[in-house]
């Protein structure tokens, strides 16, 4: 049951993959076809919900769509005020290591990615699968990423390996890079080609040059729970 504070959200990110802003034609057509699933936590700093939150995210995990299908999942923090990108970078991965860290209890990471965050292999990895994860905030610099609350987006790393499968993922990020252009006068600095870097780098949306060390350490349990 979504309360007044969810509904609130809900149309904030309607609002904002309609824009004119968004490139992601992609995840606006998914939205469009309610194949977007939502969570919903309160404070981005407070670990409270993280529980909640690595069930959610397992169950739509292993929901196992029809091949082809492309569906992501947003978590979405109702009660939590505006910050500047390097902190919002600090609480994304804060709450991802909360999570991860209840989920390695019953679930391994996902074999075919990379749990070290500085390996170009990187995955984030819950319920035993990889996602690549999204931030958006009020506070993002690039225009495409300005939700007007914090949230996550969690796209299945499955979904792109299907792409490239089936020689479509090139033509597809260049076509969304294009429209960023397009839209926003410039294209994310970030996006790396994969491979090349760690894709860790990428969640937050900040810009970032130079050195820079995850503020991420995975959690291994050598005792999960049988499920």
């Amino acid at each position: 049951m979504t309360t007044a504070q969810d509904n609130a959200a809900l149309n904030e990110f309607n609002a904002l993959l309609e824009s004119d802003a968004f490139p992601c034609f992609a995840g606006r057509t998914a939205n469009r076809r309610h194949q977007v699933d939502h969570l919903f936590a309160h404070a981005m700093g407070c670990p409270s919900h993280d529980g909640i939150l690595a069930k959610g995210i397992a169950a739509f995990a292993q929901a196992n769509p029809p091949e082809g299908t492309f569906r992501s999942l947003v978590v979405h923090f109702t009660d939590a005020d505006p910050v500047p990108e390097p902190l919002f970078e600090k609480l994304l991965f804060a709450r991802l290591e909360g999570i991860q860290r209840i989920d390695a209890r019953k679930h391994a990471w996902d074999p075919k990615v990379s749990s070290d965050p500085d390996d170009p292999a990187f995955s984030m990895s819950i319920g035993g699968e990889a996602f690549y994860v999204v931030g958006l905030h009020p506070g993002a610099s690039r225009p495409g990423r300005r939700l007007a609350h914090p949230a996550l987006v969690f796209n299945l790393h499955s979904q792109f390996e299907f792409l490239r499968q089936h020689e479509r993922y090139d033509r597809l990020k260049a076509a969304i890079i294009q429209e960023d252009i397009e839209r926003n006068g410039s294209a994310n600095p970030m996006l790396a080609a994969h491979g090349e870097s760690s894709e860790a780098i990428q969640y937050s949306g900040r810009h970032i040059t130079g050195e820079w060390r995850c503020p991420f350490a995975p959690i291994h349990s050598p005792e999960r729970e049988r499920a």
